[in-house]
């Protein structure tokens, strides 16, 4: 009998290959676990490949390992078989402990099928030295090498597949059990390598031809670790990428939701904003035209908020808006919506089971805000203005139902406040017209039915013109030319503002460079700005985008906001005007001292201009007290180092007084009438003053 030797250290590299394989493939579980699609796929067959070559190179490395007295070499077609056999096992592991379930008759199954794949693998590579004679196994190690790889293989199968999922610590359990399984499989093969008995004068038949361990167990070991380390590396970088990609997902989702929540909710009251309440109508009507039964649309208007937003100021204004949508939302079911559309305007969307209970709850929410609101220490009283429109009955769709629940609220504060009323046919020749009047608006930008007259200021000591303030008129189809009070509400209100405004802007400025080519270049061409305008996210760049397009620089760009509008959000409006100022735009306060300000932020505020208001202007020469208000203003202006501009010059005598004050320039019907473009130069040309065409 032959007596053959082991190399210590190929039996310890044996081990250690077996416990890295192991753990590859506790990886691998986790990653084909985790995986979707067509990468199920690829992660089974990339595992399947670098684990068995795993468990291959351990049981080649421990071949190389035993050493006989006589040469020894291993047939290639043989050994390449048994790597294939060893693939092919892995495969069926991985693919096994990746299924949904693993209950105990499929893992016993699969235990036997592993383990003989292994045993197989393993006894095919011991045919492949082609002993002569044949070798000769200890039944008994024999029988004890297939139970261990069958026992070794339920528990590589059961481990895998609890510890497939990614857990805290996983890496820490895969380790301690990749230890386990390593031994385990390191002592199937040394239990198959005792039982094999090798006669006397036997002789290996691949001695010659096939290989031979010279240097063929750095090679295995080598190529081993290599395939080992790319596919642990690639599974650890995928399960890192996975979990950025995760985390950016949740990040979008989250980013998503919150512009969600701010394109459809009120910023102040957090109600749901127009936007939101015509989807919600629109569901509402479908409803109804499907099921049956009715809803309330009810326009609510606050009496007397103005007077506390005037007197307290904006922050408390606010914070009253908020406590009424809190107050009126308490009161509401979870199907109802509450909507705020701007200003101190609710809407309230309520499904009813009779038309007649919109009754019961109109009152119910006029009594709910005529209760007394204890805001920032203050007992503030207010009330509202109801108007109810009903559906079926009062509009074909969401925007006629608003109109004529407008018309109802008006209707209401008409009959003296704190009431409601609903919608009447009575009322609805107005509403159409407020409706037809929409519609033509809304055709009128695309139908270049718009044009702007140009008003000049005038230097006010020496009388020379110094620019234009340029004013909207609308060219209606059938009611002729209209005038900015009939129709500028009406386009705050539904947002047509914005795009009439960036028109306005665009056309200022083509019209001044048109002047600043002929030579006037230290004229200013002014323009309004809207409260709804000023607050839009894209002013600043529509104001840039207007100066580059028509070449005109930014000084000659004067941009009007009223006090009210500064100071609403003072905070908010410094950051807007300051990025308008750093482009080199002029910024006027128009109307000043008709709202609510504040010194300090007025100080604070990057404007070049004080615009006196009208109605000062008017009663000039009647009220004392209108000409001490003017003196205190071009007194403020001058000492904060603004050009104070006088409106509304009617009279030879409120020109003279405004002269001697001390106010930059001047504009009023006395100076000149608006104009359009080609009869204003005519007559600024010939030194004309401007008459009514």
């Amino acid at each position: 009998m032959l007596i053959g030797s082991y190399s210590f250290t190929l039996v310890f590299i044996s081990l250690c290959v077996a416990i890295l394989a192991s753990y590859t493939a506790l990886d691998l579980t986790g990653r084909i676990a985790t995986a979707k699609g067509r990468a199920v796929q690829l992660w089974t067959a990339g595992g399947a490949f670098a684990m068995g070559i795993g468990v291959w190179s351990m049981h080649f490395i421990g071949m190389l390992a035993f050493k006989l007295p006589i040469s020894l070499g291993y047939d290639i077609s043989i050994t390449a078989l048994s790597l294939l056999i060893a693939v092919l096992s892995c495969g069926f592991a991985l693919w096994l402990v990746s299924q949904p379930k693993l209950p105990a008759w499929q893992l016993a199954f699969g235990a036997l099928i592993m383990g003989a794949g292994i045993s197989a693998m393993h006894y095919t590579g011991m045919a492949a030295m082609r002993m002569q004679p044949g070798i000769d196994y200890d039944p008994r190690l024999f029988g004890a090498s297939l139970l261990i790889a069958v026992g070794a293989s339920a528990a590589a199968l059961w481990i895998a597949f609890r510890l497939r999922q990614q857990s805290p610590y996983v890496r820490l359990f895969r380790a301690g059990a990749a230890i386990v399984m390593g031994v385990a499989i390191v002592g199937m093969h040394y239990t198959g390598m005792a039982a094999a008995r090798f006669p006397d004068g036997s002789f290996c038949g691949a001695a010659l031809s096939g290989l031979n361990g010279n240097g063929l167990d750095n090679l295995v070991l080598i190529t081993t670790l290599a395939v080992l380390t790319i596919a642990l590396l690639t599974s650890i970088l995928d399960v890192r990428l996975e979990a950025r990609t995760a985390d950016l997902a949740h990040s979008l989702t989250v980013a998503n939701r919150e512009l969600t929540q701010l394109a459809l909710h009120d910023t102040l009251t957090g109600l749901p904003n127009r936007m939101l309440l015509d989807d919600r109508i629109n569901q509402a009507m479908k409803e109804v035209n499907e099921q049956g039964g009715c809803f309330a649309l009810m326009f609510i208007d606050l009496d007397g908020f103005k007077p506390v937003n005037d007197a307290f100021g904006h922050h408390m204004g606010d914070q009253l808006l908020r406590e009424v949508g809190i107050r009126l939302r308490e009161d509401l079911r979870s199907i109802d919506t509450l909507a705020r559309i701007g200003g101190d305007e609710f809407v309230l969307l309520v499904r009813l089971t009779e038309p007649n209970d919109a009754l019961g709850l109109a009152a119910r929410q006029v009594g709910l805000i005529a209760q007394s609101f204890r805001v920032a220490e203050h007992d503030l009283q207010i009330s509202a203005s109801v108007g109810i429109a009903l559906y079926p009955g009062n509009g074909q769709n969401a925007q006629e139902l608003l109109m004529n629940a407008d018309a109802a609220m008006y209707h209401a504060k008409g009959g003296g406040k704190n009431g409601y009323s609903f919608f009447d046919v009575s009322m609805n020749s107005n509403a159409r017209k407020q409706l037809q009047l929409l519609q033509d608006l809304r055709a009128a930008l695309e139908h270049g039915e718009f044009s702007l007259h140009y008003q000049p200021k005038f230097h006010a000591a020496d009388g020379r013109p110094v620019g234009a303030e340029a004013l909207l008129r609308w060219e209606h189809p059938t009611q002729g030319m209209l005038m900015p009070d009939k129709f500028i509400d009406l386009a705050e209100k539904t947002g047509l503002i914005i795009p009439i405004g960036e028109w306005v802007l665009n056309e200022a400025c083509r019209q001044m460079r048109e002047w600043y080519v002929l030579g006037y270049t230290d004229w200013r061409i002014a323009v309004n700005l809207s409260a709804l305008q000023f607050c839009h996210a894209g002013l600043v760049r529509s104001v840039a985008k207007a100066l580059a397009t028509h070449h005109l620089p930014a000084n000659s760009l004067t941009l009007e906001i009223t006090e009210t509008t500064a100071m609403s959000d003072a905070d908010a409006s410094m950051t807007v005007l300051q990025e308008l100022s750093d482009m080199g735009v002029d910024l006027s306060i128009d109307d000043f001292g008709t709202g609510y300000s504040s010194l300090m932020y007025l100080k604070r505020l990057p404007a070049n201009e004080l615009k006196i208001d009208r109605g000062f202007v008017r009663d000039l020469e009647h009220d004392s007290d209108d000409a001490a208000i003017v003196s205190a203003i071009v007194a403020l202006g001058q000492a904060l180092g603004l050009r104070i501009v006088a409106e509304g010059v009617e009279t030879d005598s409120q020109q003279d007084f405004l002269t001697q004050l001390g106010c930059d320039s001047l504009q009023g019907y006395l100076l000149g009438h608006p104009m359009p473009a080609d009869r204003f130069l005519q007559d600024i040309v010939r030194g004309k003053p401007l008459t009514v065409s």
